[in-house]
């Protein structure tokens, strides 16, 4: 819904990227409605959500946890961040959008501290997780809103502008 408000108001032109899938098998029960009942993906995604804002590509992936207290490491694919990475690495706007979901709390990271969470964890026996107190410090949480719902973009001016 952000994401059509932002098209709308000529803001951003962000889309949620298709998941590549191969459909096999088609259960049609009736004439008007048809459900896949198996299917595998043809290929690794990349990331969720990609675009235009302010004349630069916006690349970013929206994660979630029922977690309280830390957000875990495993939630990423390493081409996930491979992608992003590169994409970073080309002037991109890359970052990673997390809600916790018991403490409906929404926060927005810049890849930079993502990809550093994430080569660390393979250090020493470091973290597998961010704790949510890093991810208050390092990031900024983005708080809901009527219109649009989670007006992440405005975060993102401030986090840019830094």
């Amino acid at each position: 819904m952000t994401n059509e408000y932002y098209l709308q108001s000529n803001q951003a032109v962000i889309h949620k990227k298709p998941i590549p899938i191969q459909v096999v098998n088609v259960d049609y029960p009736r004439r008007s409605a048809a459900k896949i009942t198996e299917a595998y993906y043809r290929r690794a995604s990349t990331t969720d959500y990609n675009g235009i804002y302010k004349g630069r590509y916006i690349d970013f992936e929206a994660k979630e946890t029922r977690n309280k207290t830390s957000f875990p490491l495993k939630n990423f694919h390493e081409h996930q961040l491979e992608h992003m990475q590169k994409c970073y690495e080309h002037g991109g706007i890359c970052f990673v959008i997390i809600r916790f979901s018991t403490l409906n709390r929404v926060f927005l990271m810049d890849f930079s501290t993502i990809y550093k969470w994430w080569r660390q964890q393979f250090e020493n026996d470091s973290r597998k997780s961010i704790p949510l107190e890093n991810i208050i410090s390092e990031g900024a949480e983005i708080h809901y809103g009527f219109s649009p719902r989670l007006p992440y973009l405005d975060v993102l001016d401030r986090m840019l502008t830094k």
